[in-house]
């Protein structure tokens, strides 16, 4: 009887929202020059135009293609509405955007204008989308409390690609075919993070290929946006997997005045240390979220944890040699199949998971925030949920060019978060394109002024508002 009471539920549910008119009764027709489907650009580009992004591609770029400084910006803008194409672009010429934009150009002209760039107009850009999350940082609340604390973390994902057309695709660690994206991104405790720096590699490229250098640049760009404070006081660590566990990552983090925190390779030297730890100095840790080990194929809830000072890099001239301290998470193994029924096991075995750093934060402390580095995973989800689900050009230079643009939006939609609610300042950027940008408006002039007619009873109605208030301030009155 339970699960009839069920069915009569789920069936009235259906009749609830089914259309409240037969089917023969429903006519469309796109007939209407004054709608436009993602009215939330309006206060974004506004956001863009006060960064002066168009002013920076014009002191910055020198593309051989006329109007950049008004190409990037479309660019920039389909992609903040959810463009992940050329093609997608269109989206930007639709009812009453031409009211509501100016300088839109056409998808076959933004994809001529990508396939100019060479690697030296990537790297201009380079230069302005750091410039733009600068001024991004000046302008909005985006990276509250950095100059306290800040984390910056590097990783990289492969782009999948397919068939045989795309300049660099090959096959790297993943054993997947396709371009590898190098990203860095700076946040804080209170902070979602951001893309402080951006580089397109070939697929099968190493992981730490370049990634000091693009360290730096992001390590630059963060002291830039105010990460450290003023005098550098701060505390800045740079976090990366064991990919990066080399000297030349770790110096640039130095040289740039940060913390280090980045997992050891299990090398013989770090064994050795890891067996020198005495077994007093373990200590016992409870995850409140258990973690799910891919190895030991189980959720993991308990392990123990201890400190040794440890020397890296003991293989090279001594002035490479660098000092810091092993932080060791230790977890028992589990082998039921070779424990005879009934017996406990003779003696414990243990899995290692070693972390090097000189962070001065205590020895928890610092192995709970560079767990925490896995909050990058979370921009390449998004960026692959966006922009770059898709690399649109066979040209690599123009997918370069592409992914620094992708960076330029995510940036922007993570400004524009902050600057409709405290909710929105984390939410992921489909959450904030589906509830502040794709929104449907009505435009409708009166006055010399241009008035959005939006819908009744949009849930998201006050932070729309007040995000677009902090844009676009009411007249002088005259």
């Amino acid at each position: 009887m339970a699960c009839e009471g069920h069915i009569r539920a789920y069936q009235e549910g259906i009749r609830e929202v089914q259309a409240s008119h037969a089917p023969s009764a429903v006519s469309a027709s796109f007939d209407d020059p004054n709608l436009v489907s993602c009215a939330g650009l309006a206060p974004v580009m506004a956001l863009a135009e006060s960064c002066g992004l168009a002013e920076l591609v014009v002191d910055k770029l020198s593309v051989a293609s006329p109007n950049a400084y008004l190409k990037v910006p479309a660019l920039v803008a389909g992609m903040v509405a959810g463009a992940d194409s050329i093609d997608d672009m269109d989206l930007l010429r639709h009812g009453g955007m031409d009211r509501l934009f100016e300088g839109v150009r056409a998808p076959s002209t933004l994809g001529t204008f990508l396939r100019a760039f060479t690697f030296g107009h990537v790297r201009q850009l380079d230069s302005v989308a750091a410039a733009m999350l600068v001024t991004l940082a000046e302008q909005t609340p985006l990276l509250p409390a950095a100059d306290q604390i800040a984390y910056v973390d590097i990783d990289d994902t492969i782009r999948t690609t397919y068939g045989y057309a795309k300049q660099g695709a090959g096959y790297g660690y993943s054993k997947i075919k396709g371009i590898n994206a190098l990203i860095a991104t700076i946040s804080t405790p209170a902070a979602a993070p951001v893309i402080a720096a951006t580089r397109l590699r070939k697929g099968s490229t190493n992981s730490a290929r370049g990634a000091a250098r693009l360290l730096a640049d992001a390590l630059a760009t963060a002291a830039r946006a105010g990460v450290g404070g003023p005098d550098g006081a701060g505390l800045v660590i740079v976090r990366a997997d064991s990919a990066y566990y080399n000297r030349d990552v770790i110096a640039a983090a130095i040289r740039a005045g940060a913390r280090f925190s980045v997992t050891a390779r299990m090398d013989k030297a770090v064994r050795r240390a890891i067996a020198s730890i005495e077994e007093a100095a373990w200590t016992p840790i409870h995850y409140p979220n258990a973690m799910w080990d891919e190895d030991e194929q189980r959720l993991i809830s308990d392990a123990e944890v201890a400190e040794i000072d440890f020397t890296a890099f003991t293989s090279r001239r001594k002035a490479d040699h660098t000092d810091g301290r092993l932080i060791v998470r230790r977890v028992k193994r589990l082998n039921p199949a070779s424990v005879p029924a009934g017996q406990d096991a003779l003696f414990a075995t243990y899995r290692h998971h070693a972390v090097f750093t000189d962070s001065p934060l205590s020895m928890l402390n610092a192995e709970t925030s560079h767990r925490q580095h896995a909050i990058i995973e979370q921009v390449n989800a998004d960026l692959k949920s966006g922009a770059l689900a898709h690399l649109p050009s066979a040209s690599f230079a123009a997918n370069s060019a592409w992914l620094v643009l992708a960076a330029i939006a995510f940036n922007l939609t993570r400004a524009t978060g902050t600057l409709a609610s405290s909710c929105h300042a984390r939410a992921t950027g489909a959450t904030i394109r589906r509830q502040l940008i794709t929104v449907p408006a009505r435009l409708a002039s009166s006055g010399r002024r241009l008035r959005l007619h939006l819908p009744t009873a949009w849930p998201w109605r006050e932070d729309w508002q007040q995000l677009f208030d902090a844009l676009h301030p009411p007249p002088r009155p005259t």
